[in-house]
């Protein structure tokens, strides 16, 4: 199998290479943080291509998208994007190139022939591909003016052997392989012609990528040889075919499973940058038994040698369980920032961040963090959930009163204090603890779930605290 090793021979180059059609789905995202992390633990570069030429559904809006995705995962390029719709003239001289030298040759078959031969074929039950009707004929005059595309010369004879980084040694044998079209009726060309000519003039020393792509590599070599004859100095790439992602019934990730775009754990989901990048590096790739690994560290530990050659499976539980870690660990003006810009204006980003220390042990997400901050910002009266009104009987309203008494003669407005009067309550009523505190809960914050109670009185001040359980206790009389 080829290995890291083959790296040392010249300056690594990768390439992250997206077609705009749509979001960066999660596939996208884990190949470019291979192919960054790569360059970045050699040293090398990493590039970026907007692989765009497809005009009808490639749009600014998808590239925008793409680009935002990759700056939110802190992915950054060495190099402007290439848009290899811009790239199309130099497309055509390379296939011009190879037509001259004989590698490549012109095919005048019009549609209605290729169907019929494809339909013949299906017939007999034979694989549907070129059969080289043009690969040794000259066009006669029949043929003068009349549109043409332009045919790579594949190997005829043997096999085709890569030995790739993840996938190890396959073998393809190239009768397998038909003479493809490398330059369109209307001059314009094709894909697998394209992505050759960007990633040699890229100085692509690696391609990774999905292993979807496998057998385009086997279509792709020979182009990259018939330059080498030509005397141009194209190096064959290092392959590495990443398997693909699966949803956790087995099946390959799509809609159905959910989120598949990274903007979408971001925004739908609140998911933290640090936490996708790490549980996107987790997803095929191993070190050992860690888990949690920081940028840094995966900068220094990624190898191909790491990536298994089974495909991944996607669970969500693992992410949200890292994303919780992530939270905890994260700056809390930063989580406040996240926070405000879920609540809306009215949220005070300076009584988040003072909030975050005891709102973040039970978050798994950014959303959660907004919903449980939420009470911070509500104007009385308060809006109960069903939960909450069912803890606020005629006993736990009058129990409330006790405690607005309790709390209005506090002068030391500080969680220790706070617990030490209302355990004094509670003992001189004769009750558990949570007989008070859940009643204070839902006057307080209107649920059942919130911070510490005692840090929730801290949070809403001496003030309003009191004002949210007189209004309940009031109830009771009305």
């Amino acid at each position: 199998m080829a290995s890291d090793s083959s790296a040392s021979a010249s300056p690594v180059v990768t390439r992250f290479a997206p077609s705009p059609t749509g979001y960066l789905h999660l596939g996208g995202a884990r190949t470019a943080l291979f192919n960054w992390l790569f360059a970045r633990h050699h040293g090398g570069k990493a590039l970026l291509r907007i692989e765009d030429t497809d005009r009808a559904r490639s749009t600014p809006d998808a590239i925008e998208k793409i680009l935002d995705g990759l700056e939110w995962l802190g992915l950054d390029y060495d190099e402007a994007p290439v848009f290899q719709s811009e790239r199309a003239e130099r497309h055509a001289q390379v296939a011009n190139q190879l037509l001259a030298a004989g590698h490549a040759y012109k095919c005048f078959a019009t549609p209605e022939e290729l169907e019929a031969m494809r339909a013949e074929q299906r017939a007999n039950k034979q694989p549907l591909r070129y059969d080289g009707r043009w690969r040794d004929r000259e066009p006669g005059p029949e043929q003068d003016g009349m549109p043409y595309t332009i045919r790579i010369k594949t190997p005829v004879d043997g096999e085709t052997v890569i030995e790739d980084a993840v996938q190890g040694t396959v073998r393809v044998a190239n009768s397998e392989i038909d003479d493809y079209i490398i330059l369109r009726g209307d001059g314009t060309p094709t894909y697998m012609l394209a992505v050759v000519v960007d990633d040699a003039d890229m100085g692509c020393t690696h391609i990774i990528r999905g292993d979807d792509h496998l057998n385009n590599a086997f279509r792709q070599l020979p182009i990259i040889r018939a330059m080498q004859e030509m005397g141009e100095d194209w190096r064959e790439p290092v392959y590495a075919h990443v398997p693909l992602i699966h949803g956790s019934d087995g099946a390959k990730l799509s809609k159905r499973h959910g989120a598949v775009g990274v903007e979408a754990y971001r925004d739908e989901l609140g998911v933290l940058p640090e936490a996708l990048f790490n549980y996107l590096l987790r997803l095929g790739w191993g070190h050992g038994d860690r888990e949690e690994i920081t940028r840094q560290e995966a900068i220094e530990l990624f190898t191909l040698e790491g990536v298994g050659r089974s495909p991944s499976r996607f669970d969500l539980k693992k992410l949200q369980n890292l994303n919780g870690h992530y939270i905890r660990e994260a700056d809390d003006a930063r989580l406040a920032k996240l926070v405000a810009e879920r609540i809306g204006p009215e949220a005070d980003a300076e009584l988040l961040r003072q909030a975050m220390p005891f709102l973040k042990p039970r978050a798994k997400d950014v959303n959660e963090l907004a919903a449980s901050a939420a009470f911070l910002f509500t104007s009385r009266p308060l809006e109960m959930t069903e939960k909450a009104e069912g803890l606020l009987d005629a006993e736990a309203r009058a129990r409330l009163s006790e405690v607005s008494q309790a709390l209005a003669a506090e002068n030391d407005w500080t969680s220790e204090a706070l617990e030490a009067t209302t355990k004094s309550l509670a003992e001189r009523l004769e009750i558990g603890l949570g007989k008070l505190a859940q009643p204070m809960r839902a006057a307080l914050t209107g649920t059942t779930v919130s911070p510490g109670i005692f840090d929730v009185l801290i949070l809403l001040g001496k003030e309003e605290s009191l004002a949210r359980i007189d209004a309940q206790a009031r109830a009771l009389s009305e």
